[in-house]
C-alpha cells in the first residue's frame, strides 16, 4: 500500500516538470531573443504609486529620471499620504522637471489603497501611447524602458511585464525569495502566460509597461480597483485585448530589503488566501496538497523502505533538479535545491496565516490598510 500512495508524489513531480509549461527552466528572459528597435519611439508616462517610500524613493525614482529612452517621456509619482517626507525626497532629484508629483486623496470606498493610486496617476498621465506602473521600491537600469517598449511595440503587446529581481541577500532572503518566484511561475508558467492561444494570464505589479488604448478598452484601472492581486488581475484584463508577455529581468531590481522572515511572511500572507478565492474548502486542498507535493518525498526517502523509498528519493532529486534554474539566477548555491521541501512547508504555514489573518478582519495588508475585508 505504501509503495502505491508513494506513487502519488512520482505522478505529480513528472507532471510538474513536463507537463506544466516546463516552468522551472525559466527561459522567459528579457535579455533573450532581444527584437530590433522601433522605427519611432511613442510616448510614455510612469506612474508609480507611493506611501512612506522616502527612504528608498531617491534611489528608485531617479533610475527613471536616468532613463536613456529616444521619446517622450515623464514620471508622474502618486504620494499616497505618507508621513514620512516621501514627496520631499523627490522633489530634491536631480532632472525633476520631468517628475510631476500628486499628492493622493482619500481611497474612496471599494478600491484597494494602491489601485486608486495609480488611477490618479494615470488621470494625470493624459494619453499617451504607453503608461509604465512601476512601484516606489523598484529600481531599473538606464536601458530598460528602451528594451521594455522595443519588444512592446515588436510583439504588438497590450501588456509587457518584468518580474523585478527581488532583494536576496540575508539568510531568511536566500531561503524563501527564490522559492517565491519559483512557485509564482509554477502557479502562472510564462510560457502559457505568453502565449496567445492559451487564457491564463499574468503579470508582475513591479514593472508593467501598458498600451493605454487597450487599457481603456479594458475598463481602466476601474475594472480591477478592488483586487488584491491586483497585477494578475490586470494580465487577465488586458490579455482579453491582446497578446501579453511576462518574464525575468535584471534590469528592475526591488532595493527594499526584508527585514527578517516576518517580513517575507507578511508579503506572502497579503494575498496567498486571496488566491484561493477565500475559500476555507481551498485552503484546506491547498494545505494537504502542499504536504503530498513537498514534505512525502523526504519522509519517504528516510522512513520508507524498498520501492516506497525509491520513489521518494527520486521525487526529491526531481525537485531538486527543478529548484536549479531560479538558485542560478539569485546565484545562490545549488545545495539551497535539497531545502525546497522544508521551503514548501513554511509556504504552507505562510498561507494558513494568511487565510487566519482574513479570518481576523486584517486580510490584504499593505502599508498599515486591510483591504480585503467583505470579499469572501
Amino acid at each position: 500500500m505504501i509503495a502505491l500512495l508513494a506513487l502519488i508524489p512520482v505522478a505529480i513531480w513528472l507532471y510538474l516538470l513536463a507537463g506544466r509549461g516546463m516552468f522551472w527552466v525559466m527561459q522567459e528572459r528579457d535579455d533573450r531573443n532581444e527584437p530590433a528597435s522601433p522605427k519611432t519611439w511613442p510616448s510614455v508616462v510612469a506612474v508609480v504609486p507611493a506611501r512612506n517610500e522616502a527612504d528608498v524613493i531617491s534611489e528608485t525614482i531617479g533610475s527613471l529620471l536616468k532613463q536613456d529612452y529616444p521619446g517622450s517621456f515623464r514620471v508622474v509619482l502618486v504620494d499616497d499620504q505618507s508621513t514620512d517626507g516621501t514627496a520631499d525626497a523627490a522633489h530634491a532629484l536631480e532632472g525633476a522637471d520631468r517628475l510631476t508629483l500628486l499628492s493622493g486623496a482619500p481611497r474612496p470606498p471599494g478600491w484597494t489603497g494602491k489601485l486608486w493610486a495609480v488611477r490618479q496617476g494615470i488621470t494625470r498621465a493624459g494619453s499617451p501611447d504607453y503608461l509604465w506602473l512601476t512601484d516606489a521600491d523598484i529600481a531599473h537600469t538606464p536601458d530598460n524602458l528602451r528594451r521594455l517598449v522595443a519588444r512592446a511595440e515588436s510583439g504588438k503587446l497590450v501588456l509587457t511585464s518584468l518580474m523585478a529581481k527581488l532583494h536576496c541577500r540575508s539568510w531568511p532572503e536566500r531561503y524563501l525569495i527564490p522559492a517565491f518566484v519559483f512557485f509564482f511561475d509554477m502557479l502562472y508558467p510564462f510560457a502559457w502566460v505568453n502565449n496567445p492561444k492559451r487564457k491564463l494570464a499574468a503579470a508582475a505589479g513591479g514593472c508593467m509597461l501598458v498600451k493605454r488604448a487597450a487599457l481603456e478598452r479594458a475598463g481602466n484601472i476601474d475594472a480591477i480597483r478592488s483586487q488584491i492581486i491586483d497585477d494578475c488581475a490586470l494580465g487577465r484584463a488586458m490579455k482579453a485585448q491582446g497578446p501579453i508577455w511576462l518574464g525575468l529581468t535584471e534590469r528592475a531590481r526591488s532595493v527594499r530589503p526584508y527585514q527578517g522572515m516576518g517580513e517575507i511572511r507578511s508579503m506572502v500572507a497579503r494575498s496567498a488566501y486571496a488566491q484561493l478565492g477565500y475559500s476555507p474548502l481551498l485552503l484546506a486542498g491547498t494545505f494537504a496538497g502542499m504536504i503530498v507535493v513537498y514534505a512525502a518525498a523526504p519522509l519517504l526517502a528516510v522512513f520508507a523502505r524498498d520501492s516506497a523509498q525509491a520513489s521518494g528519493i527520486l521525487v526529491w532529486a526531481a525537485m531538486t533538479l527543478a529548484f536549479q534554474p531560479i538558485l542560478r539566477f539569485y546565484r545562490l548555491s545549488p545545495l539551497w535545491g535539497f531545502a525546497l521541501p522544508l521551503i514548501g512547508a513554511v509556504y504552507a504555514l505562510f498561507t494558513l496565516d494568511s487565510a487566519i489573518q482574513h479570518w481576523r478582519g486584517r486580510g490584504g495588508m499593505w502599508k498599515g490598510r486591510a483591504q480585503a475585508m467583505g470579499q469572501a
